[in-house]
């Protein structure tokens, strides 16, 4: 791993200099390009991707037939597994419930936590999964570490085609006094699917979880704008670096086991176009998004976002948000055509637009494309 500036914070207390996206810049090169000759696909395993898009797995923004459509559209729609799609034969009610409180400013997280009480079902989860297959998509579906191996054997007898592991920070050696911890490494070995596991949030925690064999790693705590993380735990990740430390650390996996690639999928306050070529220029293979996406007019939530760890039983981090309304179909969200100049829409139609300005014809080749620090963006 190259060399981190570091700051004395106090006497012998150092800490690494750290940068977030909006303080890197893209800068052009010598060539431009046809927009028509760039190309956005990215292959995961045997899954090819017209989009490097991985939704997060909110129920705010992700149903089955918002998967589909994603899928539909070019990306990989994720839905949670202990989400309220798996919790109630018929989650319609609770949105209900959710946009009537909206009605007069955001939904308490307390509100959240009530609806999140329901049990998981899993025959709802298979149920979920077979319809996203018989749509002809790419299916996935996230568990959370602490449920996976209670989860998984449903999940994989529904016949998902990728499995996301996903918590606020998942290490390849979780150490517990309090019964068997989930061995990913092993887990993984036994599997017949690939899996995307994360948050990681440095170079040794990426590297870690790629030598679990892991097909994918997830980097960033998936701080958005509605998330208090930072006020709950202290944590708070610098994204732009994050993802610089685990594409070295893809680099160095690739190196060490002769050729084997872990895709990089970066999650975090990534709200924009610009950011998300940021974000592919600093090295993801693919970004997650999630709030980005409560514009899209088929989204369940009508327009409230939540992260899943806003409805924590015991410790929430996230809170939700008003209602905004919707700035167009999920399709003009994802690909166009815009009718703001705010970044929010043709989220990959403005990454095409990036890549053929500054010369490059797929993201392989972007990944390599100068950058500069200039300070945070107005």
């Amino acid at each position: 791993m190259s060399a981190r500036d570091t700051v004395e914070i106090g006497l012998n207390r150092f800490a690494r200099r750290g940068y977030d996206l909006d303080e890197v810049s893209i800068v052009p090169s010598r060539r431009t390009r046809d927009v028509d000759d760039c190309s956005t696909a990215w292959q995961i395993d045997a899954f090819r991707f017209e989009i490097p898009l991985v939704t997060s797995p909110s129920d705010a923004v992700v149903s089955p037939a918002t998967a589909i459509a994603v899928g539909e559209a070019g990306g990989l729609g994720v839905l949670n597994a202990e989400g309220l799609w798996a919790r109630y034969e018929d989650p319609l009610p609770i949105y209900r419930q959710l946009r009537d409180a909206a009605a007069v400013g955001a939904p308490p997280v307390s509100l959240l936590q009530q609806v999140y009480c329901e049990p998981v079902k899993p025959d709802l989860i298979a149920a979920r999964i077979k319809e996203m297959r018989e749509a002809g998509v790419t299916t996935a579906v996230r568990i959370s570490p602490q449920h996976t191996l209670q989860l998984a054997p449903t999940v994989l007898s529904a016949g998902v085609d990728l499995l996301v592991i996903q918590g606020t920070i998942v290490s390849a050696e979780h150490v517990t006094t309090q019964g068997d911890a989930l061995n990913l490494k092993e887990f993984i070995a036994d599997l017949d699917v690939p899996v995307i596991v994360g948050g990681a949030a440095n170079y040794q925690t990426a590297l870690h979880l790629m030598r679990t064999g892991a097909a994918g790693v997830i980097v960033g705590v998936g701080a958005d704008s509605f998330s208090t993380g930072d006020a709950v735990m202290g944590i708070r990740v610098p994204l732009a670096s994050a993802i610089a430390d685990a594409a070295a650390a893809r680099r160095d996996y690739l190196d060490e086991t002769g050729g084997r690639y872990v895709h990089v999928i970066a999650n975090g306050r990534i709200e924009t176009s610009g950011a998300i070529a940021r974000a592919l220029a600093c090295g993801a293979d693919a970004v997650q998004l999630g709030e980005p996406l409560r514009i899209a007019a088929e989204v369940p939530g009508g327009g409230i976002w939540w992260d899943s760890v806003a409805a924590h039983p015991r410790l929430p981090r996230g809170g939700t948000s008003a209602p905004v309304p919707p700035a167009g179909t999920l399709q003009q969200v994802l690909l166009g055509p815009a009718e703001t100049s705010d970044g929010r829409t043709n989220l990959f139609g403005a990454l095409r637009r990036t890549m053929a300005k500054t010369g490059y014809r797929d993201l392989k080749e972007f990944q390599r494309v100068d950058l500069v620090i200039g300070g945070a963006a107005d």
